[in-house]
């Protein structure tokens, strides 16, 4: 390995902070970077490219030069023991407390996120790699304000990480004058320090990977394993990989995904409020695919229900998980009769999935882990899994691509709320939080994504609400200025003020108002914080 002077923080190293980045820790990742920095660019070119080839009218469709691998039969590598039940995990940021009441939550795993539910301050991705080193070792404590103590149960969750994908950067690690890839970033932390002691406990280093375009880009996390087990002596095959299928183009290589990753992957996930952002993003200038409001999106209209029923039956064709979607709910624990009834939508969701032939799902919130668990428990009657079982599913491309048909209308009690939703979820993200609770659910940085980019398809396209008024740049603002009113007198001032008000509206008009749909919400909003 060269030289560490080519390796520059550019963050306050705090107390603790130097546990985590040791010399040889950031050594590795300096490695990793200079190892896969150029293949990742390329890869983000090669995303730039598409998106210009979407905008001069072609459409996506499944690759015929790799017809023959979705033809021929072959199986991804078995699951590992401690990952063959997978009825119900629960995702949330790497906060201390936050991860203890998770693994503590009686899922079957967690999935620590350092992307969508995270703000990547440097403090909470240094925060979030102390954690989670802790929490492998079992040694992970908390004491709250109020005086409550927080530890580890004798059987915690199964623990999985998501490190960001791969178009974030982390700017505070500067590798030969340039930044590090968040994904390498946060990968290569977690696997260095981590790994070891994942192996002596039984388990492994379990990843999620988001955002992934293309097959290709499936093969680059694959050669990042291959390379990262070989220096740090461990088995390949030792790492497994879940896959978050949540954009549109990776719709169309669920097979060739899980062939890049088969030695390395763990399955496929349906990440639904990410996939309808990506289904807007990719036709930004089409009218015909104009959505309505986003509470009409549900996993029943056409488009989203040809993706999930492909997303299962392929999975299962080739031996690997099929893992449900969020339930982002946050039940009422002051009102009984609406948590009863939020509950049973819960339920009915997840008994939807059952159906489809997914092995699990997920949720967002402990006192969803109970309703998810016992519809898969019941559902499979005990058993871990249901690979055995191959839906019949014939979907063709026309199908995934079928916005068009999806019922519902454009309302302004809709458009209020993706302004709402989007101002406080950006005021929370500029304060340092990844996850907020918005109207009783728990908005992360992919709902905030469809909040923003709807308001901006409908302002594009000149959308008329239900009443018949244009959605215009001046109706988008006017109504701005009534919910910042209602959010400023229903939170008081001082917290108002310590949302970074002017901030945020000025961050909200950028990504939702601006001239062209900006690829995503996170890369602009990087820019302001510490």
């Amino acid at each position: 390995m060269t030289g560490r002077e080519s390796i520059e923080i550019q963050g306050a190293i705090e107390p603790d902070f130097d546990e985590v980045l040791t010399p040889d820790g950031l050594e590795f990742v300096a490695e990793l970077q200079r190892e896969f920095g150029e293949v990742r660019r390329k890869l983000l070119r090669a995303r730039a490219e598409r998106r210009e080839r979407l905008a001069g009218g072609e459409l996506l469709d499944f690759l015929p030069e790799t017809q023959k691998l979705r033809e021929d039969d072959w199986k991804v590598a078995p699951a590992p023991p401690d990952m063959r039940q997978r009825w119900v995990e629960i995702t949330g940021p790497t906060d201390r407390k936050l991860t203890i009441n998770a693994l503590n939550s009686g899922a079957d795993g967690f999935m620590a996120d350092f992307e969508d539910a995270n703000a990547p301050t440097w403090r909470n991705m240094v925060d979030g790699h102390i954690n989670l080193r802790d929490a492998v070792d079992g040694t992970i404590t908390y004491d709250g304000s109020d005086g409550r103590h927080y530890e580890l149960s004798e059987d915690p969750a199964t623990l999985l990480v998501r490190p960001r994908g791969w178009h974030l950067p982390e700017r505070h690690l500067l590798i030969d004058g340039e930044p590090a890839a968040g994904a390498l970033f946060d990968f290569g932390l977690y696997v260095f320090h981590c790994a070891a002691r994942l192996l002596v406990r039984g388990s492994g280093p379990y990843f999620y990977l988001p955002k992934l375009e293309s097959h290709l880009e499936a093969r680059l996390w694959n050669d990042v394993f291959c390379w990262a087990q070989d220096a740090l002596g461990i088995a390949r095959g030792t790492i497994k990989a879940t896959v978050l299928i949540e954009t549109l183009p990776a719709a169309f290589e669920m097979d060739e995904i899980l062939y890049e990753l088969r030695e390395h992957s763990a399955g496929l996930n349906a990440g639904r409020w990410d996939y309808i952002f990506s289904a807007i993003k990719c036709f930004p200038d089409r009218p015909e695919m104009v959505l309505p409001d986003r509470g009409e999106v549900t996993m029943t209209v056409p488009f989203m229900r040809a993706y999930a029923e492909l997303l299962a039956a392929t999975c299962h064709r080739r031996g690997a998980h099929a893992i449900g979607g969020m339930a982002a709910l946050i039940p009422s624990r002051t009102d009984e009769q609406a948590k009863a009834k939020a509950l049973d939508g819960v339920r009915a969701d997840k008994q939807r999935e059952l159906g489809q032939g997914y092995d699990g799902t997920w949720v967002a919130h402990p006192d969803l882990v109970p309703v998810a668990r016992e519809v898969f428990e019941r559902g499979l009657d005990g058993a871990a899994n249901q690979l055995a079982r191959q839906p019949e599913v014939s979907v063709a491309g026309r199908e995934l691509l079928d916005l068009r048909s999806t019922p519902g209308k454009i309302t302004e009690a809709g458009l209020r709320t993706d302004i709402s939703v989007g101002f406080q979820y950006l005021s929370f993200w500029l304060a340092g939080r990844g996850a907020a609770a918005i109207n009783s659910l728990m908005e992360d940085a992919a709902t905030a994504e469809i909040s923003r980019s709807q308001v901006w398809q409908w302002v594009h396209h000149g959308s008329r609400l239900q009443d018949g008024r244009v959605v215009t740049r001046e109706l988008v603002r006017e109504l701005l200025d009534d919910e910042t009113a209602k959010i400023r007198e229903r939170v008081g001032e001082e917290t108002w003020q310590a949302g970074r008000p002017a901030e945020t509206r000025e961050l909200f008009e950028r990504v939702a108002l601006g001239p062209e749909l900006l690829e995503f919400l996170t890369i602009p909003a990087y820019e302001y914080l510490d």
